[in-house]
């Protein structure tokens, strides 16, 4: 019963110095083989190795390019106008025995802290020799080389590349940040006010220039105006006079009756004129008929002066056939006697 005890701890020992007597290195892997803490080898290729169990300890760390990215970092460039930039760095295991002195068993989470620390001292320095204006301009790249150039001469020492440096954040702090906006707000509002300015001078010139336009085109189309209204009452005025000189009596009469046109119309038309008036000249005379005979016209209306004894009578209008049908002012005419008869206009 002893006796397969020991053969089963025999066995138990052999199986675990078995299991512990090689190690598989991956191509994504970089090995390092320890005695006691000491580098013994370094292992770069890929595949199967042997080691000596419990003496041996072997240390691996990613071959592949790492990332970092830092916190944000306050800095103050020459022009003292403050910046909180926020940058990331890309990194690689250059040489595995000088990374395992500089930063010990911590490997890659110890190498992050002290490449980070890096990282900002530079950021620090670079940054703050030159105009915030720079930072934020094109000159920002060539700004990222010199970070990565003096960080990758510091992180050498640790046995790490720097492959790049990025910004990728460069703001005010949130305490200016406000102020700042207020600034560029109050810019862009003066700005936009002397815009508006100079549009409402501008739309006042064009105002102006309008009126005077319209002013100076309605005076001359009125002086026109006047112009040919005056050539026109002339030559009005000369058609009158050469009428009234041709026959003034004949003159006279049509101008009475084109007044009594005007101012006799309709069935309620009430003159309230003295019977002696001028206006009934050729209502109460024969003058009209007289006319009429002279310039050949018809004279189908009788005109009479009836008077009832009153100083005031008027004049009285007869029209032929007014208020009757077609047979009775064919009788009436019929039945006028000689008086009708005389007031007949001779033909020629």
């Amino acid at each position: 019963m002893r006796r397969s005890y020991v053969i089963l701890g025999i066995i138990a020992v052999l199986v675990f110095i078995g299991l512990n007597s090689y190690y598989i290195v991956d191509e994504r892997e970089k090995a390092l083989r320890l005695w006691f803490g000491e580098v013994t080898a370094e292992i770069g290729e890929p595949g199967l190795y042997f080691k000596v169990p419990v003496l041996h300890e072997i240390a691996k760390y990613d071959d592949r390019i790492l990332p970092l990215d830092t916190e944000p970092l306050e800095v103050t460039p020459a022009d003292d106008r403050r910046l909180v930039v926020d940058a990331f760095a890309r990194w690689r295991i250059e040489d595995a025995t000088q990374f395992r002195r500089a930063v010990g068993a911590s490997g890659i989470s110890g190498a992050r802290s002290r490449l980070e620390r890096i990282l900002n001292a530079e950021l620090r320095e670079v940054l703050g020799s030159v105009p915030s204006d720079a930072v934020l301009s094109v000159d920002r790249v060539s700004l990222m080389n010199q970070i990565r150039d003096q960080s990758r001469d510091e992180a050498a020492a640790l046995g790490i590349r720097v492959i790049d440096v990025r910004i990728k954040r460069a703001d005010l702090p949130d305490q200016n940040l406000e102020a700042t906006f207020e600034r560029m707000r109050a810019e862009r509002q003066r700005e936009a006010a002397d815009e508006i300015a100079r549009g409402n001078e501008a739309a006042q010139r064009l105002r102006a220039q309008a009126d005077r336009t319209v002013v100076e085109t309605t005076s001359e189309a009125q002086r026109e105006a006047e112009i040919i209204r005056g050539e026109a009452d002339a030559q009005r005025n000369a058609i009158y006079a050469e009428a009234f000189g041709r026959d003034p009596e004949f003159f006279a009469f049509y101008r009475s009756m084109s007044a009594y046109e005007r101012s006799i119309r309709g069935g309620n038309s009430t003159l309230v004129i003295s019977p002696n008036s001028e206006f009934f000249n050729y209502l109460k005379s024969d003058t009209s008929a007289q006319i009429a005979r002279s310039a050949g016209t018809p004279n189908d209306t009788r005109v009479e002066t009836e008077t009832d004894g009153s100083a005031d009578a008027g004049p009285v209008i007869e029209v032929p056939g007014a208020g009757l049908g077609d047979e009775d002012a064919t009788a009436t005419d019929s039945a006028g006697g000689d008086d009708a008869t005389q007031e007949q206009p001779a033909d020629g």
